[in-house]
C-alpha cells in the first residue's frame, strides 16, 4: 500500500512506516505549505492513501465531493504523541486494504470507517 503523509504528521511516523516497508511520500519533504486540495489531488493521482491529522479533509471529500483513494485521520491528543506511530501500525495491520476507499478515523481506543463517495 502507498501513502501520502501530510506535513502535520511527525517525521518519526514517516520513518516507522518506511521501515515497515510501506511506500511513503511525505508532504514536508516535497511541497511544504502545499494546499489541502493539492495534497488530496496528488494522493488520488498517485493512488496513495492520505494520512493526516487535519480534519479539513473530511469536508473536502464529503461536502465538496473531492475524490480520494482513502484517508486515515489520526485523532490522538498531542500529549500522547508518542503513541501515534504504534497505533497507526496496529490499525494498518488490522485493516489492511480495507483502508482503501474509506475515511478512517483513528483514536487511541477506537477506529471508525466510513465509505468515501
Amino acid at each position: 500500500m502507498k501513502f501520502l503523509v501530510d506535513e502535520c504528521c511527525d517525521v518519526d511516523m514517516v520513518a516507522r512506516l518506511r521501515k515497515a516497508g510501506y511506500d511513503v511520500t511525505y508532504v514536508l519533504e516535497i511541497h511544504q505549505g502545499f494546499p489541502d486540495d493539492d495534497i488530496l489531488a496528488q494522493a488520488y493521482k498517485e493512488n496513495r492513501v492520505l494520512i493526516t491529522e487535519d480534519k479539513d479533509f473530511g469536508e473536502l471529500v464529503y461536502r465538496l465531493e473531492k475524490p480520494a483513494r482513502g484517508i486515515v485521520l489520526l485523532r490522538i491528543p498531542i500529549e500522547q504523541r508518542s503513541l501515534k506511530a504504534d497505533r497507526l501500525e496496529r490499525v494498518l495491520d488490522k485493516l489492511g486494504n480495507k483502508i482503501m476507499n474509506n475515511f478512517v478515523v483513528v483514536e487511541l481506543e477506537t477506529i471508525r470507517l466510513r465509505p468515501l463517495l
